[in-house]
């Protein structure tokens, strides 16, 4: 019964979370992302290996929930922009659903399987996207808070269960 129950709730979880999404302000999507981001790549900070990222723009996208974000480093910290800033276009990008990406960052799926598979899409500059890839598979998740990490996990586990039940 929860299985199932669990089923309708991911499958149905776009069509839902997009409108309650779509109205929350940006200044409260940048905090979580920017407090999250830092959390998770503190280390990666401090060593500087986000210096490729120095003046130039990823794009993430999360296709099934209208979301869009860029995404640079000032030498210091992530800066995290609406899309559409700055005025030059992204560099890279990074377009996926909500559920690929979520397995994505849970361990479950493999980015490179996902794009052969056209359900991760990068387009612009290559090297710059083979640098982010490889910067995000040398994290730790363990670098999240406990409750985000759980999150995260629980929520890839009932992706994988529904895509089972569905075929």
């Amino acid at each position: 019964m929860f299985t199932q129950l669990s089923a309708v709730i991911f499958k149905n979880a776009p069509v839902v979370l997009k409108p309650l999404l779509s109205i929350v302000p940006f200044v409260v999507q940048k905090k979580a992302l920017e407090h999250t981001l830092s959390q998770l790549f503190a280390e990666a900070l401090i060593d500087g290996d986000f210096e490729f990222l120095t003046d130039r723009w990823l794009r993430i996208s999360v296709t099934d929930l209208n979301l869009d974000w860029m995404v640079s480093f000032d030498g210091e910290k992530l800066l995290i922009e609406p899309q559409g800033h700055p005025v030059k276009p992204f560099d890279v990008s990074f377009s996926a659903s909500g559920d690929d990406l979520l397995l994505i960052a849970a361990r479950k799926e493999d980015p490179d399987s996902l794009f052969f598979q056209r359900r991760l899409i990068i387009e612009g500059d290559t090297e710059l996207g083979l640098e982010v890839k490889n910067l995000i598979d040398s994290v730790e998740l363990d670098g999240l808070p406990t409750f985000v990490n759980s999150a995260v996990n629980f929520s890839a586990e009932q992706i994988e269960l529904n895509n089972a039940v569905n075929g």
